[in-house]
């Protein structure tokens, strides 16, 4: 199963690329810290083989987007009667360099901002940006629907040979 596994690892390597690309290329990319996190893993095992994929939970929210409570988007996570805490934006406004600062450049007191921020994603959500599930979809039609048959066949051919020499 040595082509099946190597079509694997490219699709597996392309996906986590893609979104890698799409997260930076789109301005979802602040502290890096969802980018450095999606991973890919192709096990083999009793003849089979899996990819799985692996990335922080907030990844799947930046994905799909969340509904909020004036503005509705197709996915399945919804903000309903609580907001997000506000604290969670401190080093997001600091990154995009939207912290007030005073006249001598010092930050100032950003609560007030955090909590508009935490409003305005509580009542219009998160918009989804797909980023993982536009790779995942192409990367399966490319290398999945196409390349993996043939893979298949090939290390079907590749056993054939091999027991057809054993046997001679």
């Amino acid at each position: 199963m040595l082509e099946v596994e190597a079509t694997l690892k490219r699709f597996r390597d392309y996906v986590i690329q893609q979104s890698r690309s799409n997260l930076t290329r789109t301005n979802k990319n602040s502290s890096k810290a969802l980018y450095n996190s999606i991973d890919g893993e192709v096990v083999t095992e009793d003849g089979f083989s899996i990819v799985g994929f692996t990335m922080l939970d907030y990844g799947h929210y930046q994905d799909k987007g969340v509904s909020g409570k004036l503005k509705k988007y197709n996915t399945p996570y919804s903000y309903t009667t609580k907001m997000p805490p506000a604290k969670s934006f401190d080093k997001w406004i600091v990154k995009k360099g939207i912290a007030p600062r005073n006249d001598k450049g010092e930050f100032e007191n950003r609560k007030s901002l955090q909590y508009a921020i935490a409003r305005s994603v509580f009542l219009n959500g998160i918009k989804p940006s797909l980023f993982f599930t536009k790779p995942f979809e192409a990367g399966y039609k490319k290398y999945i629907d196409v390349d993996l048959i043939k893979a298949f066949g090939q290390d079907v051919e590749t056993m054939v040979d091999y027991n057809l020499k054993d046997i001679k």
